[in-house]
């Protein structure tokens, strides 16, 4: 491709005009494009565009002067970028894709964040977490940097030259400054020097927070606390009962999960769909009508877990379309691949030979699915995809050996192809999952601990759950709170060590109950973390609030958000004043709220 031209531009452009400033929306990718082809005295012509797409070419840099002053949307997705400073020619930008630029790393996104003070999403996702993260960083090494310079002025005689003082301080404090992991030194050692320039022509006269951008009025809305949730309790439901008797408050249900909206064409779809499990059920509720949509029973079986996945499979008659499938699994060791729509089970994976606890689909592969049993295994398989006869064939993949019971799994949310955590009666564990790699039957990489002493291993890790891409809240191993603690950091830490300390952000506030086994969970596109109690209440937290707090963040556990207390439903014309619930989940966009109890009730609340 060579160079640019207006015809070029108007041909791709959107609206179709004959003029380059009427151009809203330009899409350019896939072009081979290289960095000298973007010419600024062209392109600063598109005086209205809003919208570019530069992705698929080999671009390795912006050139800084592109007078696109209007830009909101930049894709700069598969290209050679090794910059990202030069962003900051558009200071409205709010939308900004820079996936699968091998040479950019964490720090380049935390610039960024720091460079474009309108920024709402990178890379599809919520930029407000790393927004937070970066205003935290920028105080902090304000605060240093203004230290260092007092210290600095101090130890000098009278008779040093001012200018090349000043000039020395900037590489003293670029060499000495130092804060956060190794991983982010790019980006502080860039902030640092920022600093101490402004602070060295100011004369140290003016060192405070001006160095960070005024954000939008979304991202500061997040240091608020978040109003009390209005929570209305819509329906309580018996729906796992034995033999479908009206007695039975005794079943005890352990899991559920919401199925995703996979609505093609419904961008904005709801998903109102959860699964529960116990006994010897799992069923499909419609949480907006309180109508159990399927019900599938095996006698004998006690379910323990379920998880979603949609397959996409071609019909007998040659037609594309995608399938809702079901697993559920528990005491028998087998799981059961479930065609929720068409009501039937396609497909059983004798998976171990003991009960299985938990299980889940990896978030970017549909078919490949981890079990984990009181066998002290956990299995990756590869359910594959159902056949013309609607039957599965599964494989195996990778075996993970454990110490001890694994209780719950997550596979790390910013690289889930290649660790998954585990948390386990003996603690909690890290494992390689990568499929490019020769062993397929490995041991634990790294055991993470939670407290120091001779008494931090060994700790039961009975809930565990992503929170973003780098916070992971977990619990069990402290009566009475639930631990927030950052992967990234935790990680870098590590070495070569197999026994690794976690980076503790903030421990919360819960129930001090010595009862284990209640499952938390998240709410990730809310920043909300749930758990249920010994007394039928829902604690609720604000986390996304809590994490952007001036650090240091309080030693003492933080309180919850809110207490969703217990409705006490009527059953058998008596209320059931007392129950557990063992797990509550939200669906992502908050609308409803399903809690598990120990007493066969399942209960649904609506956000209003």
């Amino acid at each position: 491709m060579g160079p640019l031209s207006a015809r070029l531009l108007m041909e791709r452009g959107r609206p179709k005009t004959d003029r380059l400033g009427r151009i809203r929306s330009l899409d350019l990718s896939g072009l081979k494009l290289l960095s000298e082809h973007l010419d600024p005295k062209l392109l600063s012509r598109l005086t209205q565009l809003q919208e570019l797409d530069l992705s698929n070419n080999q671009l390795e840099m912006l050139p800084a002067n592109l007078g696109l002053s209007h830009l909101r949307i930049l894709r700069c997705a598969n290209n050679q970028l090794g910059d990202v400073t030069a962003l900051c020619q558009f200071p409205q930008l709010e939308e900004l894709s820079l996936e699968g630029n091998p040479l950019l790393t964490v720090s380049d996104n935390l610039k960024a964040s720091f460079l474009l003070p309108k920024l709402r999403k990178v890379n599809g996702k919520d930029a407000s977490s790393t927004s937070s993260q970066v205003e935290n960083l920028n105080r902090e090494l304000t605060s240093r940097v203004t230290a260092h310079w007092e210290k600095f002025m101090a130890s000098l005689s009278p008779e040093e030259e001012a200018e090349k003082a000043q000039a020395d301080f900037v590489r003293s404090a670029v060499r000495d400054v130092r804060y956060g992991p190794e991983s982010l030194s790019e980006f502080t050692q860039w902030r640092v020097r920022m600093i101490s320039e402004e602070l060295v022509a100011s004369g140290g006269t003016q060192v405070h927070e001006a160095d960070i951008p005024e954000k939008s009025s979304k991202a500061t809305a997040v240091q608020e606390p978040r109003p009390a949730l209005e929570l209305e309790p819509l329906y309580f439901l018996q729906c796992h009962s034995k033999n479908n008797s009206p007695q039975d408050l005794k079943t005890q249900l352990w899991a559920c999960a919401f199925e995703p909206a996979w609505e093609e064409g419904h961008t904005e779809a709801i998903s109102q769909s959860v699964a529960t499990c116990g006994g010897e059920a799992v069923c499909v509720i419609d949480c907006q009508t309180g109508i159990v949509l399927h019900k599938y029973k095996a006698p004998g079986e006690e379910f323990f877990s379920v998880a979603w996945t949609a397959l996409m499979v071609v019909t007998q008659a040659g037609h594309k379309k995608r399938w809702s499938v079901l697993a559920a699994a528990g005491l028998r060791g087998q799981v059961r691949l479930l065609h929720v729509r068409a009501g039937f089970c396609c497909g059983i994976i004798r998976a171990h030979k003991k009960a299985i606890a938990t299980l889940c689909f990896s978030p970017t592969h549909e078919t490949h699915l981890f079990t984990a049993s009181y066998d002290k295994r956990i299995i990756l398989w590869d359910i594959g995809v159902p056949k013309e006869d609607y039957t599965f064939q599964a494989s195996q993949l990778l075996t993970l050996d454990t110490t001890s019971t694994p209780l719950r799994l997550s596979p790390v949310a910013s690289c889930p192809d290649a660790y998954l955590l585990a948390g386990c009666e003996g603690g909690c564990c890290c494992w390689d999952v990568r499929l490019d790699q020769p062993q397929k039957r490995r041991v634990c990489e790294a055991e993470f601990v939670f407290s120091k002493g001779s008494e931090a291993r060994g700790q039961r890790v009975d809930g565990l759950a992503f929170v973003n891409e780098d916070v992971v809240a977990s619990k069990g191993n402290d009566l009475g709170t639930i631990c927030l603690w950052s992967w990234s950091q935790t990680w870098v830490s590590r070495g070569r060590q197999s026994t690794v300390a976690v980076v503790v952000l903030a421990r919360l506030q819960w129930s001090p109950t010595e009862l284990a086994y209640f499952s938390l969970s998240t709410c990730p596109e809310e920043g909300i973390v749930l758990c249920g109690d010994e007394e039928g209440n829902v604690w609720i937290y604000d986390v996304k609030h809590i994490l952007a707090q001036q650090p240091p963040l309080p030693a003492t556990p933080q309180a919850p958000t809110q207490i969703l207390k217990w409705p006490q439903p009527r059953a058998l014309s008596q209320p059931v004043t007392k129950t557990m619930v063992n797990t509550v989940v939200a669906n992502p966009t908050f609308t409803y709220l399903t809690a598990l109890t120990d007493s066969n009730i399942v209960a649904i609340w609506k956000r209003h």
